[in-house]
């Protein structure tokens, strides 16, 4: 196996560095948050970070990187206090990767891609036309993280559209269902495919006859 000191990573080269620690975590969750600002322009924006925090109430979270150069969705969030978390899924796996580019905030992304904007329910905060998976989201906090001068964004799931052949009977989302992506690293894109599902485990009984 090849192997990295912390001496031997702190003195890689930046993009290989980048490559790597991205990647090293393992699969990540490949989801576009789309937002607006108080003026009505909309923002959309690849987020690999998305993570659940609890079920009840229903709580995500991601990391929202330094704000030291503008950050839209972050912007547009505080002002509006919302914004929508829609799964990337196969067809449109190009135009999501694009919105990583750097647009200009008076520029929506939605206008440079073939993402299209979606309305529905109780808020006017766009969502992904045809996302098999559109969740609506309230920010609750943000919790600042000095080591690595990031934020993890805290918000509450206020409504949740699933495409019907997603949703089994006992409330599991089958994602493979709906050829939703996830994410390599930065940039590469992978289909995962339903493998096993397990019973809920408990402990063996280790106990051995005298």
């Amino acid at each position: 196996m090849t192997f990295f000191s912390s001496e031997d990573i702190n003195n890689l080269n930046k993009i290989y560095r980048i490559n790597l620690i991205n990647s090293c975590s393992g699969f990540k969750s490949a989801n576009l948050l789309a937002s607006i600002s108080k003026e009505g322009i909309t923002n959309v924006a690849v987020f690999s970070s998305v993570t659940h925090l609890g079920s009840n109430p229903p709580t995500l979270g991601f990391i929202l990187r330094p704000t030291t150069v503008p950050r839209n969705t972050y912007k547009n969030l505080k002002e509006t206090g919302y914004f929508t978390i829609n799964h990337i899924y196969e067809d449109i796996i190009e135009d999501a990767h694009h919105t990583s580019a750097k647009y200009l905030e008076e520029i929506s992304e939605f206008d440079v891609t073939n993402l299209e904007e979606e309305y529905k329910g109780n808020f006017k905060v766009p969502f992904v036309k045809n996302a098999p998976v559109q969740m609506n989201m309230k920010f609750i906090e943000e919790i600042y993280v000095p080591s690595n001068n990031v934020q993890l964004i805290v918000a509450q799931i206020q409504e949740l559209y699933i495409k019907d052949e997603l949703l089994e009977k006992d409330g599991l989302i089958n994602l493979s269902k709906g050829n939703i992506a996830a994410i390599n690293g930065l940039d590469t894109y992978t289909i995962p495919k339903f493998k096993e599902r397990f019973s809920y485990q408990r402990p063996k009984n280790l106990s051995k006859s005298v």
